[in-house]
């Protein structure tokens, strides 16, 4: 038992060992600040910075060390990686589930206007690299500042509304639900929309809705907020940049319908994106790691690099070394 002890030990200490240094920042913004992450190569002066934003949900700076592998395929490429943890969490202050996508745009230029000239911080190209709900944030921020050099766009939606009910679909199909639990669950979601077009407070939402598991008051708020979201148009105006974007999809990505992003980045940014697919879901994770609660979490403790499918970071890693 100790010997085994101590061999899981061993492994999770090379799991967890980044080519990398990393330290912690504070980065002031109104009415409070937010608990940030600088990571940098192991010796050499970063050449680039790659700024991070996230997808839905509470996160974290470093997603509970989830995007280390992200860091450290930057730092192999010579640029150093920021990402925050979200308002109201961790150390930052505020709370994500007021924000608006064109709110968490605005937050990421504050940051990056922050940070620019700091200690460590390259005066080199800045490369956004966002997932999934981040696909609303992306193009808002492309399009406005002159300091962005490229974009890594990680399983982005095009429209908030068509995006949920794909994966409603997706889901259902997945889990095998007949015919009267489809009819069921899809009756729920239309009538959860309806609600949503009629500005319905919370208990309109909850006594009208049907729903048996409804969100909370915060999470229908943040969705009354952000149900309209549709990324065509600051698609169309951040063209006008001519940035290069590197659009990573998953072949089994139940969250969004991955083709319809595929064809609306190509018909409106045209041959400057690189469009690659992985054996992966929506997260790029390999399969079998979202299907298997214990594969996974054993992955993400003992060699987080591995939850990945293969390609995806060494994709990542080789076109951030093309970059000028």
């Amino acid at each position: 038992m100790i010997v085994l002890l101590g061999t899981g030990v061993v492994v999770t200490l090379i799991g967890n060992d980044y080519r990398m240094r990393e330290r912690r920042l504070s980065v002031p913004v109104a009415g409070g600040s937010l608990d940030a992450v600088l990571t940098l190569p192991p010796r050499d002066p970063a050449r680039g910075l790659v700024v991070m934003v996230h997808g839905d949900g509470p996160v974290e700076a470093t997603h509970d060390g989830l995007y280390r592998p992200w860091f450290e395929a930057a730092a192999d490429a010579g640029f150093a990686t920021l990402s925050w943890s979200k308002p109201g969490i961790g150390g930052s202050t505020g709370d994500w589930l007021s924000q608006s996508m064109a709110d968490r745009a605005a937050e990421a230029g504050a940051v990056i206007d922050h940070v620019r000239g700091q200690p460590d911080v390259p005066a080199g190209p800045v490369v956004l690299w966002g997932a999934s709900q981040a696909g609303w944030v992306l193009p808002k921020l492309a399009a406005t500042r002159d300091d962005i050099k490229a974009v890594v766009a990680v399983g982005p939606a095009i429209n908030w509304l068509r995006q949920g009910r794909y994966n409603l679909l997706a889901e259902l199909d997945h889990d095998g639900a007949d015919a009267a639990e489809r009819e069921r669950v899809i009756a729920v979601s239309e009538r959860t929309r309806r609600l949503l077009d009629d500005h319905a407070d919370y208990d309109t939402y909850l006594a009208g809705s049907g729903d048996p598991e409804p969100m909370s008051a915060a999470r229908w708020r943040f969705v009354t907020r952000n149900y309209t979201a549709d990324a065509t148009a600051d698609l169309h105006a951040m063209a006008g940049r001519h940035l290069p974007v590197l659009l990573m999809l998953g072949r089994h990505d139940r969250n969004v319908d991955t083709e319809e992003t595929r064809a609306t980045y190509r018909r409106i940014l045209g041959d400057r994106v690189t469009v690659t697919r992985f054996d992966s879901m929506h997260s790029l994770a390999r399969p079998v790691m979202e299907e298997s609660d214990v594969v996974g979490l054993a992955t993400a403790v003992l060699w987080p690099r591995a939850l990945l499918a293969g390609g995806v970071l060494d994709t990542y890693r080789e076109y951030l070394r093309k970059l000028a």
